[in-house]
């Protein structure tokens, strides 16, 4: 799936969103269908489902790379890229947490992603776009990591997930993957 502005699941247990798109209504999926991680409601881009639990727990786990395209406020710098790389703190369960070293690089092309959202232009000031690739997935970790790096995050797009890409899939698509525990590798 490509998502945009869904709550990554099925069912809204909570009294204050009650007005929050599911997941359920993008399509008829099977009985037992579950989200395999999560994207926030502002966050763009892949998300796997699955009825497997095991299939869940191998792309959850460190062993599956998540790359993301992520549009940062300013220019960033040489310097935070390499605390990005190296590992930085960040908030977690109310405690400090050391992220784990991952891939960042910056794009040297803007990427271009269909969006029906408001998004931030050059008037108000430069913008980078960077790729993070990681092997964790903790509560909104790429947005934390940026702003601790000084650069918040603007636009945080998931592009891959193992060796899914999400290639040229737009917000609300739906594409069945057959296999799904063979196509995710490293």
């Amino acid at each position: 799936i490509s998502l945009f502005g869904y709550l990554s699941q099925f069912v809204n247990n909570q009294t204050k969103r009650k007005n929050k798109k599911l997941l359920g209504e993008l399509s008829d999926f099977p009985i037992g269908t579950m989200p395999i991680g999560r994207l926030d409601q502002n966050s763009e881009g892949l998300l796997l489902l699955t009825t497997d639990g095991k299939v869940s727990d191998k792309v959850r786990s460190k062993e599956v790379e998540k790359e993301y395209f992520v549009q940062v406020d300013g220019e960033i710098t040489d310097q935070a890229i390499l605390q990005l790389k190296s590992g930085i703190q960040i908030t977690f369960n109310g405690g400090v947490y050391d992220t784990l070293p991952c891939q960042v690089n910056v794009l040297s092309t803007i990427p271009v992603f269909e969006t029906k959202r408001k998004i931030r232009d050059q008037r108000h000031g430069p913008t980078s776009w960077i790729s993070v690739t990681l092997k964790e997935g903790k509560f909104r970790q790429v947005r934390k990591m940026t702003a601790a790096a000084g650069f918040p995050t603007l636009r945080l797009v998931r592009v891959r997930i193992g060796n899914i890409q999400l290639g040229d899939m737009k917000a609300g698509d739906v594409a069945e993957i057959n296999y799904l525990s063979d196509r995710v590798r490293k």
